[in-house]
This record gives structure tokens, sequence and C-alpha cells, in this order.
């Protein structure tokens, strides 16, 4: 039979002391319970943050949603903000997730490829349309943390508008002295305005691509080549 200090030699070689190893399942058990606390936090300010919007919600009223203290918050969060900022790369990721896989086979002209890209964005964001006016309202937030990924600081729609205008650009309907970054600019501040009229007047998001179409055709005039 091992005696206990053949045992223990064995866990030494084995890469774990003795010792260490309650230390190493407590980290784990702590690591856990983050994680756990982390989630239902997401959950609760998603659900809030769509049903009473980014401003009508505060962490205490996240933190009773989820079921946890203040304080738990905040060991895994800094701020309201970065909350929502995460609420939202989550959600995004599966948005572009299908962009990526609808977009490269897209045969059309710039504007079309465009206003389909935008068609995508609003069927995705009316399942949600106060949790996306929420991200739109926190770009003008002064508090935000500089961690904080609000609507605009977002790169990746920039990219895949930006990946746009270069096969325009390959493809001879997009002037190559234009300003890309400008388009960019407009594009995406016509796509946040145009939000406005779901707030104002309900409009869906049939309503909403739309009025982004005429006003892709308005910019489109600005880049294609004379």
């Amino acid at each position: 039979m091992a005696s206990e200090r053949d045992i223990s030699a064995g866990a030494v070689q084995g890469g774990v002391e003795p010792v260490q190893a309650p230390l190493l399942a407590e980290t784990g058990v702590r690591q856990s319970q983050k994680e756990a606390t982390r989630n239902r936090v997401m959950l609760a300010a998603r659900e809030l943050f769509d049903s009473k919007g980014y401003e009508g919600t505060t962490i205490r009223e996240i933190a009773r949603h989820a079921g946890v203290s203040v304080g738990s918050v905040f060991t895994t969060f800094t701020s309201k903000g970065e909350i929502l900022s995460q609420v939202m790369q989550e959600r995004l990721d599966r948005l572009y997730a299908e962009l990526d896989r609808v977009l490269p086979h897209l045969r059309a002209s710039t504007p079309d490829r465009l206003r389909s890209m935008f068609a995508i964005h609003f069927a995705f964001e009316a399942q949600s349309m106060r949790l996306f006016l929420a991200h739109i309202v926190a770009a003008y937030d002064f508090t935000l943390p500089s961690a904080a990924a609000p609507f605009g600081k977002n790169r990746r729609l920039q990219d895949i508008i930006r990946e746009c205008l270069c096969k325009g650009v390959a493809d001879g309907d997009v002037d190559s002295a234009v300003d890309q970054q400008e388009i960019i600019d407009l594009l995406m501040s016509a796509y946040a305005w145009t939000y406005r009229l779901a707030v104002w007047e309900g409009a869906d998001a049939e309503t909403m691509t739309a009025v982004m179409d005429r006003q892709i055709g308005l910019i489109a005039a600005g880049f294609t080549p004379r």
C-alpha cells in the first residue's frame, strides 16, 4: 500500500503540490461564481434596457433584477455603460456572423449591397428596439469609461461599410478619390437618425429600411464616378 509520503510525492511530480490543490479548486469555484454573476447581470440588464431604456435603468435595479448585490455588480463591471457595451457586443456578434455569411455572396451594385446590409441591421435590431436605442443614446454619455463601446465606437460596422466601399472601388462604381470615412460617417448618421421614426411614429423595420434606401441613394450620388 502506498504511504502518505508516496502519495504526496506523486502529486508533486504531477505538477500540483498537495497544499496547492485546494487553492486551485477554490479559485475555480470563485471563477465559476463570478461568471454566473456576470451572466445574471447581463440577462437582467438586457431585459431592463429593453423595457425601460438606458437612462431609466439604474445599477441598483439591475442588481435587484439579477438577484445579486450592488457590490457584486461592481466586482464584474465598472459602470452601467460597460454593462450595456457587453450586452450589445454579445448581440452584435450574432448579427455580424450573419453579415459575414451573406455579404460575400451579394453581386449587386455598391448602393444595393449597402441597402441589403442595412436592411439586415434594421430587421435584427427591431427585435429589441429599446435596447438598440439605448446603445445609440450611450454614445452621448460623457460619463462612459474609455473601455465602453457605444454605437459608433464599435469598429465592426464601420469596417463592414468600408469593405463594401472598397469592393465598389474595385468594381468601378465608387470613386477612388472620395473620402471613404466621410461616406461611412454619413451612412452611420443616417442609420442612427432613422430610428427616430420608431420612437416618434412606431415605424417598423420595413418602413425604416425604405427610408434608409432613399438616403443611401442620395449619399451614393456623391461617391459614384462621374
